[in-house]
């Protein structure tokens, strides 16, 4: 399992947690610290399209119209903190963000 989050996301941390408490412990990229991959921009581009962006973001409000407007795969490469977060992949495929899902998928509940 490969973890894309942010340290300092509370999201990821309870995502962490959850998932260190079940026996896993996946591979951690820290998007802000590690980057993100041309291959794993593409994966998570294919997996979610434009819903992989967080539009809410502190960085996405501070982006001017011209940068939004790029493409998704442009954004992310260009800012990885704008990723929806915790992206998770797995044999089994990917997941975004840590909702009631997404958690029963990874903790088999």
């Amino acid at each position: 399992m490969r973890f894309f989050g942010l340290k300092t996301c509370d999201t990821c941390r309870k995502a962490l947690v959850a998932l260190k408490a079940q026996g896993i412990t996946p591979q951690v990229v820290d998007v802000r610290a590690d980057g993100l991959s041309v291959d794993d921009i593409t994966a998570i581009v294919q997996a979610f399209g434009d819903s992989a962006i967080n539009r809410a973001s502190t960085t996405w409000r501070g982006l001017s119209e011209e940068v939004r407007a790029q493409d998704t795969a442009a954004l992310l490469a260009a800012y990885p903190t704008l990723m929806k977060r915790p992206v998770i992949a797995t044999d089994d495929g990917w997941t975004i963000g840590w909702k009631a899902d997404v958690q029963a998928k990874h903790l088999g509940g």
